[in-house]
């Protein structure tokens, strides 16, 4: 077996890479502590401040907010006049760490790492007994999941993506019956419910937790056209004439099973929209992609392994487009179309209607 001498200049340039991979994953922690306590969200309205300062309007501890604020400069996050001793979100960093910023909020995503780093022993029993992980090792998974996708219904669920779907809109103003599977804490089907008051809106999901959330969010809201479920999606029962599927048919157990239930309960006409990662199935063509590394990350924690726990396919997040089209054609949907929202880099949204079903 030959020995291959490693290149020097490589090697440092790859060391050099690693120590910033360390720096960045510890920055990240400290920019999900920002988001939880609600310091990008101050600091954004603040003038330059003193610790002292920035701790008394966010209602928190000095000593710790000093010790962050350090964490946020060194790190070019915040900047910091030495002189003064005073502090400053810059409003072009605050437009991606709040949450004013809606969907381009990215510190709420950073709290998806210390749930990996809860979970990362048992990943690696999996690792070498394979198998998965259940749904229960992931307690704030759904809150987080809820939170997330929340930034991106508010304000685009109903003037962006339901018009991907020709003739939808107007459908929906007059009055038809559609189901949300794995509806998680049912926002998405209050947003519509509450935007369409003359269509009908069902949400089904396994969490009892979620679906809890889901009927007491309608409740407040006065929504008498949302209703929900605890059930298992590979099972549906009753005919709707629309379907969603919100980021979710790659976590389940039985996706193929699923995908052939949505189809058999779609009315003549019915379509299912359905919201994906924006991937590919073939690994070279993810490369380039500018999340490709979170995907794999969060597909090998959560998506991948949940399914595995469950018995299930394990298609993981970058299940990819490819997959999808043909998982769609054999549960029997004839005529996919796919589209994206502007600004968008995450999700591709599928309209698949059933075969013989007129558009």
């Amino acid at each position: 077996m030959s020995v291959r001498e490693p290149d020097p200049v490589k090697q440092e340039e790859f060391a050099g890479r690693m120590v910033q991979t360390l720096n960045d994953a510890c920055l990240a922690f400290m920019a999900s502590i920002g988001h939880q306590t609600g310091l990008f969200d101050t600091m954004a309205g603040l003038d330059p401040s003193s610790s002292a300062e920035i701790a008394r309007a966010s209602g928190l501890d000095e000593r710790y907010v000093r010790e962050w604020l350090g964490a946020m400069v060194v790190g070019g996050v915040v900047d910091y006049d030495a002189e003064r001793g005073t502090y400053l979100l810059p409003p072009e960093h605050a437009a991606a760490l709040t949450r004013a910023a809606g969907p381009d909020n990215l510190a709420g995503m950073m709290q998806y790492l210390a749930l990996m780093g809860d979970v990362e022993q048992g990943l690696i029993d999996c690792f070498r007994s394979g198998g998965g992980m259940p749904y229960s090792a992931y307690p704030r998974f759904q809150a987080l999941q809820a939170e997330e996708s929340a930034r991106v219904y508010d304000l685009a669920l109903v003037g962006g993506i339901v018009p991907l779907v020709p003739g939808l809109p107007d459908r929906l103003r007059e009055g038809i019956g559609a189901l949300d599977i794995g509806t998680g804490q049912g926002h998405a089907v209050n947003v519509l419910a509450k935007a369409f008051p003359a269509s009908r809106f069902t949400g089904v999901d396994i969490a009892e937790n979620g679906i809890a959330a889901a009927r007491a969010e309608a409740a407040a809201l006065g929504l008498a056209n949302a209703h929900f479920e605890v059930a298992d999606s590979a099972g549906l029962a009753g005919a709707y004439d629309l379907v969603t599927a919100f980021d979710v048919i790659h976590d389940l157990a039985r996706p193929a099973e699923t995908l052939a239930a949505v189809a058999r309960v779609l009315r003549p006409g019915g379509v299912f929209l359905m919201g994906d990662i924006a991937a590919s199935s073939r690994l070279e063509e993810n490369i380039a992609h500018p999340l490709a590394p979170a995907l794999y990350t969060f597909s090998t924690f959560y998506c991948m392994t949940v399914s595995l726990g469950e018995g299930g396919a394990g298609l993981g997040t970058v299940w990819g487009e490819q997959t999808a089209r043909r998982m769609l054609a054999e549960a029997g949907f004839g005529a996919v179309d796919t589209a994206q929202v502007e600004g968008d880099i995450l999700n591709v949204y599928y309209i698949a209607r059933p075969d013989g079903a007129a558009a």
